[in-house]
């Protein structure tokens, strides 16, 4: 069930108000570099090659994975295809030197100057196609982050603003700075809570949505049925989803999806992934994989019966179960508040 579409064929969306053109489906190369076990970089690169092959034109990185490394990945294995390709990375998680995880957000005019300057010679670029805030910092209003961040499109830095994990009220304030093509959130039949309030604000200010993880850190694909399946260093070991009665019940919701894909002759993952293609033409996934063979059953997805049929099939509004503990690590930071713009006083 590895079919695709002739990559002259494949999908196109545009994101945000400058109308950003991407492939539907792009690619998340975090696992490359961090996070899910060993990285192999010979294969790591040899995906990254194929997904050009295959036409995809829109690749995600950030400088958070892998201390830099996989940005340097990216750069390197599209050096040679560098103006037909829309890399876009991510500033704002920081390490303190020798920690393994990352231990703050920070969003000051200087640490955006200073990152994305970093980030372009790590990639080999003259420019970001399209630069998120991976985080929103709680000590820095996002009118002086995202003013900062205009400023390097002002410079020729980056063409393109979004934001990641953003709430609405925080996109609401930062189009007031400048436009904002993309908010990047996850987004899956696994975690579906900024359908309430953040999608809705994103159509209407004409921000597109790029789901990461929407194979549900790979649950959704049904290989993972045991946390003891995963690497001792594979960072999901340490998530609410693949804990003990979470993991149970989260696998009873990727039977129900298997049913479905048997139903119209595609895998699990091709289900979960062409429902969320079918959430809209302003919506483009980038479903992270470090293998050629992962990368084909993902583009399988766009199969022309695939989307619409997963979209009428899936009839399921319960939660999926996550866990009661509090986790504390960065993948944690997701949707958050913003502080409030200083408001100036004056001298009497």
């Amino acid at each position: 069930m590895t079919d695709r579409p002739d990559p002259a064929t494949l999908p196109v969306r545009t994101l945000g108000p400058a109308e950003l053109t991407v492939t539907a489906e792009g690619l998340g190369c975090m696992g490359m570099s961090f996070a899910y076990g060993k990285p192999d970089r010979d294969e790591a690169l040899a995906t990254l090659r194929q997904a050009v092959e295959s036409g995809i034109t829109f690749f995600d990185t950030a400088d958070v994975y892998g201390f830099g490394h996989n940005e340097e990945l990216v750069g390197e294995a599209l050096a040679d295809v560098r103006d037909d390709v829309v890399i876009a990375t991510k500033f704002g998680i920081v390490h303190r030197d020798g920690d393994r995880m990352p231990r703050r957000v920070d969003g000051t005019p200087d640490y955006v100057r200073q990152a994305c300057d970093a980030s372009l010679r790590r990639l080999g670029t003259d420019h970001i196609d399209l630069y998120y805030q991976h985080r929103a910092d709680p000590n820095v209003p996002v009118e002086d982050t995202v003013g900062a961040m205009a400023e390097l499109v002002e410079a020729g830095k980056v063409r393109h603003l979004g934001l990641s994990e953003a709430s609405a009220d925080g996109l609401r304030r930062a189009v007031k700075i400048h436009p904002i093509a993309a908010l990047q959130s996850e987004w899956s039949l696994f975690s579906r809570d900024l359908e309430v309030e953040v999608v809705p604000t994103c159509r209407a200010l004409g921000i597109g949505i790029v789901p990461y993880s929407p194979l549900g850190r790979g649950l959704l694909t049904g290989a993972i049925t045991d946390v003891d399946q995963l690497a001792e260093d594979d960072f999901r070991r340490t998530q609410p989803r693949f804990q003990d009665e979470a993991l149970a019940a989260n696998l009873s919701m990727v039977d129900e999806v298997r049913a479905i894909a048997i139903e119209i002759d595609a895998t699990p993952g091709q289900v979960a992934l062409a429902w969320v293609l079918a959430q809209g033409d302003d919506v483009a996934p980038i479903p992270g994989t470090k293998r050629r063979t992962f990368l084909e059953e993902n583009i399988g997805a766009w199969r022309p019966s695939r989307a619409p049929s997963a979209a009428r099939s899936w009839r399921r509004t319960s939660a999926p179960c996550w866990s009661t503990s509090t986790m504390t690590t960065w993948s944690d930071w997701t949707i958050s508040d913003l502080p409030a713009i200083a408001t100036p006083t004056c001298a009497g």
